[in-house]
């Protein structure tokens, strides 16, 4: 008999967040979700208003979840944005934005949920990253740094916690069609440069489009949901488009100059 899971996922109100809080939630599983605005119960789901980034709203939501389960067994960190841009141009609120939201907002996050994983000896949590976070991409650095750190972190911290009982996933999306696209910054100091506007207008064209065109959300949430139910998941899981899957899985084999000819062809770059 599969065993029921006390689940808490951020970023739940939209994207993946909601497609795999309501795949986990049809497969018997407990699940809280997460948001900024919060909201009521959605499909079985129990948002709490919570913001990663603050420390306070994430005590006050952990505390709850403990208080009526009695524990978390498995914490997703789901939550991010992004924002398209020159590196260069970057300001220091939209690296912190960035950074913050989606890097030491995941941080925060385990700070809070570990001690109570530590207590009972088992749990289990599932970073999403990117294959961003694999392979760099033009225009949108800062966000790929976010998951770069994730990717370290993640490393990091499967071995610190190994011998509590603890299991650390990291889920590599590629391209999907969710809200992300629509919902994310645009740099208005690239726009206002002339030596990088056509260029950005160009690449972010390529890379909006091939987001729309990507894959389901679902088949990232039933990804997720293996994950949760396996007894020995995988540490790292890429998932989306078969051709960006296989690129990330040979990007250390194939030699640097010419995975970033390949790059800059694609994105339409010199």
């Amino acid at each position: 008999m599969k065993e029921t899971k006390v689940i808490f996922i951020t970023g739940a109100s939209s994207g993946f967040g909601k497609e795999t809080a309501e795949e986990l939630v049809r497969r018997g599983h407990i699940v809280y979700g997460t948001s900024r605005k919060g909201a009521a119960c959605d499909n079985g789901v129990r948002m709490l208003p919570m913001d990663v980034t603050d420390k306070d709203s994430i005590a006050l939501a952990v505390d709850r979840v403990v208080t009526e389960q009695g524990r978390i067994d498995v914490l997703i960190n789901n939550a991010g944005v992004g924002i398209s841009g020159a590196l260069e141009l970057a300001t220091e609120e939209e690296i912190e934005w960035q950074m913050g939201t989606n890097f030491k907002g995941m941080v925060n996050m385990c700070n809070a949920v570990l001690p109570h994983m530590r207590k009972a000896r088992n749990g289990r949590i599932i970073n999403i990253s990117s294959i961003a976070g694999v392979m760099a991409v033009p225009f949108q650095g800062f966000y790929s740094a976010s998951k770069f750190a994730i990717e370290g972190y993640s490393e990091a911290l499967s071995m610190e916690v190994y011998p509590f009982g603890i299991k650390v996933c990291v889920v590599e999306p590629g391209d999907f069609c969710t809200n992300f696209t629509a919902n994310r910054n645009v740099s208005k100091a690239t726009l206002a440069c002339d030596d990088y506007r056509e260029c950005f207008e160009r690449t972010m064209g390529i890379i909006e489009k091939e987001e729309l065109g990507g894959s389901k959300p679902i088949k990232l949430a039933r990804k997720i949901a293996r994950l949760v139910e396996r007894r020995n998941p995988p540490f790292r899981t890429k998932v989306g488009p078969w051709f960006q899957v296989a690129l990330a899985k040979v990007r250390w084999v194939v030699p640097q100059s010419w995975l970033a000819k390949g790059l800059r062809w694609f994105y339409k770059i010199g």
